[in-house]
């Protein structure tokens, strides 16, 4: 079947999943065409250097590090939030690439991940029904008529808070923040007071030894850039498609559609209906694009998501984000991973251990055991080298702060610890330190396999 020509609002014409009930759709026009004038957030130069950059993934040449939080808060917004969730990601990098000798791509769920799927549109509290939250650019977690109400101004104010961090991580990236001098600075407090602490600094004092070492030889952060500063991607759930689309801009150069409000965007597993409106309005557009898939993603499925989404094979383009569970793993990946190296697509294979471990704690919050993550991210990592592909990436819910919502790691944090610091808007997140925890693992396999 030929497909239709696409616009940036063609989306519109198909059926479409997850998206707030509005109370006037005139104000929620007037702030789209209002979000249309402002300028993009990120750049079409940036996002092809991203896409350059997932190909030597996708060849088996660097690993995709995808984190950050769940779900992003209005009132949560702050540089030290922002510095600890980069610090994290700096030291899970650097970990990762100084161990396993792997060039890291580093993406972020930060600067634009407001919006959440939910399993229902309704949330019932001690007989009271309202809708449920879905994100701080939709309606606000409160659990009142007027907080839960979907308000679009709130699409204005997600725009100048991604402005906003956007400026910030560019500033931490390219300012000497992420400089590799200060590797040792990037250990947080709480993780300096870990079981990892000894382990982390060890590796730190040998990349000090590293650069000393290049300085001596000539090579400083003076002459070589890479010393100085990194790149940190951004990426969020391309859920709300209004949002999407009036920040979506045509480049002057090629003629281009790209979604302007992040580098990197990806389909939920909700929403990845090969016919319906998401998979149409990203079929458009030139971003990189991940596809969750879970227990529930049939072959046929995954092959026409590819079909539609990357119909000319391009490295790069795709990462399949595997989200399966720590007991299905490894008898519902197989056969997917079977079917793609069959095909001959290029895609980069993730492992998104998370959102397919959520329990609910005796004490009534939702949780992960870390435990079951490192299950799932083992079994991933088994699965490909069994199949004979590249385990390629991971995706992680994490922050810099230091939270009490996943279960065990180094600590030990166990279900009585949860209040402490039960903090997330939405779902549960690695701390730091089972962050870095996390990392180390990684970095093993991926030395192992590299060896």
């Amino acid at each position: 079947m030929t497909p239709t020509i696409w616009t940036p609002s063609s989306w519109r014409e198909k059926p479409i999943a997850q998206q707030p009930q509005y109370p006037s759709a005139q104000a929620l026009e007037e702030a789209e065409s209002k979000l249309q004038q402002m300028p993009p957030l990120v750049f079409a130069g940036e996002i092809n250097q991203l896409k350059t950059d997932l190909a030597k993934v996708t060849q088996g040449r660097a690993f995709l590090l995808q984190g950050g939080d769940c779900a992003e808060s209005f009132s949560e917004f702050s540089a030290n939030k922002i510095r600890d969730t980069f610090k994290v990601l700096m030291q899970m990098a650097v970990v990762m690439t100084f161990s396993a000798s792997c060039p890291v791509v580093k993406v972020g769920r930060i600067a634009g991940q407001y919006a959440k799927p939910r399993s229902a549109d309704m949330e019932t509290i001690n007989g009271v029904e309202l809708p449920s939250y879905r994100g701080d650019i939709i309606n606000d977690i409160d659990f009142t008529r007027s907080s839960r109400q979907a308000d679009p101004e709130r699409l204005l104010t997600a725009y100048h808070q991604a402005a906003s961090s956007l400026n910030l991580v560019r500033a931490f990236a390219s300012g000497g923040f992420a400089d590799l001098h200060q590797v040792h600075e990037w250990n947080q407090h709480f993780v300096s007071n870990s079981p990892l602490s000894d382990k982390y600094e060890d590796l730190a004092d040998r990349i000090d030894q590293a650069v000393r070492f290049m300085e001596a030889c000539g090579i400083t952060s003076r002459n070589t850039p890479q010393l100085h500063g990194t790149t940190l991607y951004t990426s969020h759930e391309a859920l709300l498609l209004g949002y999407e689309e009036a920040l979506t801009r045509r480049d002057s150069i090629s003629g281009d559609w790209y979604d302007c409000s992040a580098h990197m965007l990806w389909i939920g597993d909700r929403t990845r209906q090969p016919d319906h409106a998401h998979v149409e309005f990203l079929r458009g557009v030139q971003n990189p694009i991940g596809i969750k898939v879970g227990p529930t993603t049939e072959v046929s499925d995954l092959e026409r998501l590819l079909s539609i989404l990357n119909p000319d094979n391009k490295a790069g383009r795709v990462t399949l984000i595997a989200r399966m569970g720590a007991d299905k793993i490894t008898e519902f990946l197989p056969p997917l991973v079977r079917a793609v190296k069959a095909s001959g697509q290029q895609v980069i294979w993730s492992s998104d251990p998370m959102h397919g471990n959520t329990i609910k704690a005796s004490s009534g919050y939702k949780t992960r055991s870390v435990d079951a993550v490192l299950r799932e991210m083992k079994g991933f990592f088994e699965v490909h080298k069994a199949e004979g592909t590249h385990a390629g990436g991971v995706h992680f819910e994490m922050t810099g702060q230091n939270v009490t919502e996943c279960i065990g790691g180094a600590y030990q944090i166990t279900e009585h610890d949860l209040a402490e610091r039960y903090h997330t808007h939405c779902d549960p997140r690695l701390n730091g330190e089972q962050a870095l925890e996390l990392a180390f693992l990684i970095a093993n396999t991926l030395k192992a396999a590299r060896n």
